[in-house]
């Protein structure tokens, strides 16, 4: 068994048919369809299932990808680790990043990143774990830096907590209900939200409800930064966003924080990574200084004031 065989494999994998892996990886079909042939027949079964539409893994390969993905990923690691060690900073860096790191931390942290590491391919995704738990176990995602799911990783992944972070009430400049200070003044209002994972709105129902109101009125569900942007500026919806949304350039001028009384808890933001995969020194610096920027940023203190300056001084 090779690596190079593995590698056709996880490219199959990656890309659905060997035309796409082929073209990916500037190689020839045919030297890929035998490269398969000769790992299934060493194996002693079927890694694929031929159809016209592609290649899907049989039950034996998706056991069998597991293992090799970890295996491909983890050379490629080590070939750019001593590389990196070596003074030739290249590579890439594969990382998951919910909202909230996006908009609070990456636009300091990249510029950062980019001075220490120029050469080094960026690979950002956004997403919550649910989505990129699996890339994580396989070892295509080097960590993931966002809101923490509801229930903790299963074994084999690790998580800390880097910010104990707050959300707060957010609408497009001149929103009509700029002014309300309370959660009952916005009963009647339409809100958007952002999954934290698959159960959307459930902590909105249930800051609601705490306060003796009914459900609030979802009308938009959004899975990116930009989607919910977009639909927070152009409309009157509401949405409650981590505090870093009223200090972020892009947002800053196109929306406003509307000031309630009330206290809005958010996730923790928590960074989980797979322990017995170490990180390139590429990928531990990005890392670190994602977390410096999250450690920098204080909710209450700087929340509140962010929050004045962008509804015209009220408190």
């Amino acid at each position: 068994m090779k690596l190079e065989q593995l590698q056709h494999l996880v490219a199959i994998v990656e890309h659905g048919s060997l035309r796409a892996a082929a073209r990916r990886l500037e190689a020839p079909q045919p030297a890929l369809t035998r490269s398969i042939r000769a790992l299934e027949k060493e194996l002693g079964g079927a890694l694929f299932l031929r159809e016209t539409k592609g290649m899907t893994l049989t039950p034996m390969g998706r056991r069998f990808h597991v293992r090799a993905s970890a295996i491909v990923h983890e050379a490629r690691r080590a070939v750019e680790e001593i590389a990196q060690q070596g003074g030739d900073d290249s590579g890439s860096v594969v990382v998951a990043l919910s909202i909230m790191p996006h908009v609070g931390m990456l636009p300091r942290a990249l510029p950062e990143f980019r001075r220490r590491y120029p050469k080094v391919r960026m690979h950002l995704i956004e997403g919550l774990f649910p989505d990129v738990e699996h890339a994580l176990r396989d070892g295509s995602i080097d960590f993931y830096l966002g809101a923490a799911p509801r229930a903790a990783p299963a074994p084999g992944l690790v998580s800390r907590t880097v910010l104990e972070n707050m959300r707060a009430v957010v609408g497009r400049k001149g929103h009509p209900l700029a002014g309300a200070r309370s959660l009952k003044a916005l009963k009647d209002a339409e809100w958007a939200v952002t999954a934290v994972d698959y159960a959307v709105d459930d902590d909105l129902v249930r800051l609601f409800a705490g306060h003796g109101m009914e459900a609030p009125r979802v009308l938009l569900r959004a899975r990116s930064a930009m989607s919910i942007l977009v639909a927070l500026a152009h409309s009157d919806l509401l949405a409650m966003l981590p505090v870093q949304w009223a200090e972020f350039p892009m947002t800053r001028d196109a929306l406003q924080v509307v000031h309630v009384r009330e206290s809005l808890p958010a996730p923790k933001i928590v960074l989980i990574r797979r322990p017995d995969l170490p990180l390139t020194p590429a990928a531990e610096f990005f890392s670190d200084v994602l977390v410096r920027e999250a450690r920098a940023v204080n909710p209450p203190a700087r929340g509140r004031k962010s929050f004045g300056s962008a509804v015209g001084g009220a408190s």
